[in-house]
């Protein structure tokens, strides 16, 4: 570029990305797709006005969605899942027999048990989610549970289960960039994550089901009937979730295991559904289920996924993973990480820098990977020069990257989270209660110095023996 851009000029740039987007959605309330592309062009064209040239900007859009690849792929999968596990009754089956099982008033302290558990043997929020999640937003559907108490317990369920699980991508991810050995960073992670889901869990048996006491007994005899009248309910719809299951459990890729998911409830579905052609299966995995039960709350829960479904996210996500790349292609991410890339700080500052850089690369890229990644390539030698133990720059980025990213409307988690859901992010937020006390605990941890263990480096030592 022939100028120079400055942290200031970083700094409001980001300001203005922030207020756009907090304006359109709280304010406004529109989709976010619109603001967020004006950002985009806003950034490219401040870029532009600094000398940096088409080509250049285009490749940081590109490289920004190339970067986001694998959860657009993922996005897309988790689509034909939740189709097929329609068609072939998995879903209506959890439905019938949860109703049965899961009481109104115990119903987000179930919903988050039940996530954690299935997300901690697959290692994937987005699986979670996409299949049990949906399961069980309309068994609180039924049961008039407030959706977005619903959609808090769940997703604060499944995050916990996914960061802790050893099977996480994210988990993986983290303290390899670091070098921190995965099992050590784990254990590390429950000092923030163990006390923030106890309180969660509190929380959760406090709210208990929200409207839930509302629940007609009558309504849900309705619903059963004509879930069984509809659909297959029979244990043979549950192999495809138990196949995943085991398949997650022995670590094998996420994509191949949720095709398979896909391919194992298909070939149920022409057992157990009569008259099924395969026009209508491909038809069912292009558009999702479309069926008129003549009950509108079957048909609210079963009128889901497919391929089209998840393009709403990923619109979205395709615009922030492009603005994403162009403001790393411009270097402004590098203007944030300068002023404290060559200095030793104390342990509470340096990890509230390191949180800090990790949330705003979300509410900036609204990508997972890169907010944990531009963290700890920046911030490892300071860490180390300061010494504080790397496990709490990987345990700091999993808690403002990983967990921060599902508050991001724009992000990838958020994105998909609300679609699959059928709920806003903003709607969620103040019930995904484990999502925004996990970090809260870090902080916590990083000014009290409990379990950080920070060390003297070389340097301090030898000042302080001069002096």
């Amino acid at each position: 570029m022939k100028k120079q851009m400055t942290l200031p000029l970083a700094l409001v740039l980001f300001a203005v990305i922030f207020a756009v987007m907090f304006t359109s959605l709280v304010f406004i309330k529109v989709e976010p797709h619109i603001p967020l592309m004006a950002c985009l062009v806003l950034i490219g064209t401040i870029g532009a006005a600094y000398g940096a040239s088409w080509k250049t900007i285009e490749k940081g859009m590109l490289n920004g969605v190339i970067a986001g690849l694998q959860p657009i792929m993922i996005l897309l999968t988790v689509g034909l899942v939740m189709a097929s596990w329609m068609l072939s009754g998995t879903v209506p089956t959890l439905l019938f027999y949860g109703m049965d099982i899961i009481q109104p008033e115990w119903f987000a302290v179930s919903a988050l048990v039940i996530t954690i558990i299935v997300s901690s043997f697959t290692g994937s929020s987005f699986t979670t989610i996409g299949t049990v999640g949906v399961a069980l937003m309309g068994i609180g559907h039924v049961l008039e549970v407030n959706p977005a108490l619903a959609a808090g317990a769940i997703i604060s369920g499944a995050c916990f289960g996914d960061k802790m699980s050893p099977l996480s991508d994210s988990t993986n991810f983290a303290p390899g960039v670091v070098g921190v050995n995965m099992f050590d960073h784990i254990r590390h992670m429950m000092w923030s994550t163990g006390p923030a889901i106890l309180l969660t869990a509190a929380a959760f048996f406090i709210l208990g089901g929200g409207n839930a006491g509302a629940a007609n007994f009558k309504e849900i005899q309705e619903i059963q009937s004509v879930l069984s009248s509809e659909f297959p309910i029979h244990v043979l719809t549950l192999v495809s979730p138990v196949v995943v299951l085991i398949l997650a459990y022995r670590k094998l890729p996420i994509i191949p295991i949720l095709l398979t998911g896909v391919v194992v409830s298909t070939a149920i579905s022409f057992f157990l559904v009569p008259d099924l052609s395969m026009q209508k299966v491909i038809n069912v995995l292009q558009n999702g289920l479309q069926m008129n039960t003549g009950n509108e709350a079957v048909d609210n829960i079963v009128n889901q996924g497919g391929l089209l479904a998840m393009m709403w996210s990923i619109s979205l996500v395709l615009i922030a993973l492009g603005l994403g790349g162009v403001i790393q292609a411009l270097g402004l991410f590098d203007l944030l990480f300068a002023a404290v890339k060559n200095s030793t700080q104390k342990a509470g500052k340096l990890i509230a820098t390191t949180l800090a850089s990790s949330i705003g690369i979300n509410l900036l890229a609204g990508e997972m990977y890169l907010s944990i990644l531009l963290p700890a390539q920046a911030l490892k030698d300071v860490y180390v020069k300061s010494g504080v133990p790397l496990k709490n720059l990987s345990r700091t980025i999993e808690d403002g990257g990983t967990l921060f990213n599902p508050l991001v409307p724009w992000s990838v988690s958020g994105a998909f989270f609300a679609s699959t859901l059928g709920i806003s992010v903003i709607e969620y937020i103040p019930y995904a209660i484990f999502l925004w006390l996990s970090p809260m605990f870090t902080l916590l941890l990083a000014y009290t110095g409990w379990s950080i263990g920070q060390k003297k480096s070389d340097k301090q030592d030898k000042e302080h023996a001069a002096a």
